[in-house]
């Protein structure tokens, strides 16, 4: 079933490549190629939301005084060795909207009716057929997305996508892995004005504003994306299972480390085994 589903989407994105190449082109901008995130090397971790400032605390996102204490808690948790809020997606679940466009590579695959964003193992689909919102959704990490496309010069070329992305979302989800925390009610809201730099085609902005009750006002930055050189990219992907994650084990709300002899270790002082009730106790 795995080499069929790896098939069946590459037979979409080859169909999808060739329907953007011949009915697109002379409509909608050219945003084919591999684009990668632009992150600048400040101190700390690469997973930013804004990616210019250092993550952390230092993002300074206007979070509710309820939510710095909830942040403060994620952050006291990691300095004992956990995961605090982080805990979920270091578990290999999705990371979602907005850090899903936070860094990594992309692909835009862009047709009439919809935009299709590959964030390496995630999708987004960005309908722009005119289509209302849903009255029932589904929850999902990255959410429902509608976008409209803009001729802003009357050049009859368009040249931003907007976007409205909506959930209900799946959660908990964070900004980055200090776990600085969207709303644990998953009704976050986001808008995006998606469009190349005017004096570099090879630069792709995406402004993101996020709007959310963990926050006491919208939040708004500029991500920036390179376009790759090479003409036949290779769109490699990792599982996040391939990585370092899969020497750890999640257990509830537990996150232990797995040594290479196969048995649990704790990763913080005074963590306490997982809770083995329902197995048989060896007798002493």
């Amino acid at each position: 079933m795995l080499y069929r589903s790896a098939f069946g989407a590459l037979a979409l994105t080859t169909l999808l490549t060739v329907t953007a190449g011949s009915a697109a082109d002379k409509k909608y901008p050219n945003w084919k190629g591999e684009w990668t995130a632009i992150v600048p090397r400040l101190e700390g971790q690469q997973l930013r939301f804004d990616p210019s400032k250092p993550y952390g605390r230092r993002q300074e996102a206007p979070l509710t005084d309820e939510y710095k204490k909830i942040y403060q808690e994620s952050l006291d948790d990691q300095a004992l060795g956990g995961q605090g809020l982080f805990l979920d997606h270091a578990s290999c679940l999705p990371a979602g909207m907005p850090s899903m466009m936070s860094i990594g590579t992309f692909e835009y695959i862009v047709t009439p009716e919809t935009t299709y964003i590959s964030a390496g193992s995630e999708l987004r689909r960005v309908f722009t057929d005119g289509r209302p919102w849903p009255a029932d959704l589904e929850a999902t990490y990255q959410g429902f997305s509608i976008g409209k496309w803009i001729d802003e010069e009357g050049s009859g070329v368009y040249g931003m996508l907007e976007v409205e992305t909506r959930g209900p979302f799946k959660g908990p989800r964070a900004y980055d892995s200090t776990g600085l925390p969207l709303h644990f009610d998953n009704e976050s809201m986001f808008r995006e004005r998606i469009f190349l730099d005017k004096k570099d085609p090879n630069i792709l902005h995406d402004v993101i504003t996020v709007i959310d009750h963990a926050l006491t006002r919208p939040w708004t930055v500029d991500k920036t994306y390179r376009r790759g050189r090479e003409k036949y990219p290779n769109w490699s992907t990792i599982s996040c299972l391939e990585g370092s994650s899969s020497t750890y084990v999640t257990i509830g709300k537990e996150f232990y480390l797995l040594s290479w002899d196969g048995y649990l270790m704790p990763i913080k002082k005074g963590q306490l085994p997982p809770d083995t009730r329902y197995f048989s106790q060896t007798a002493k």
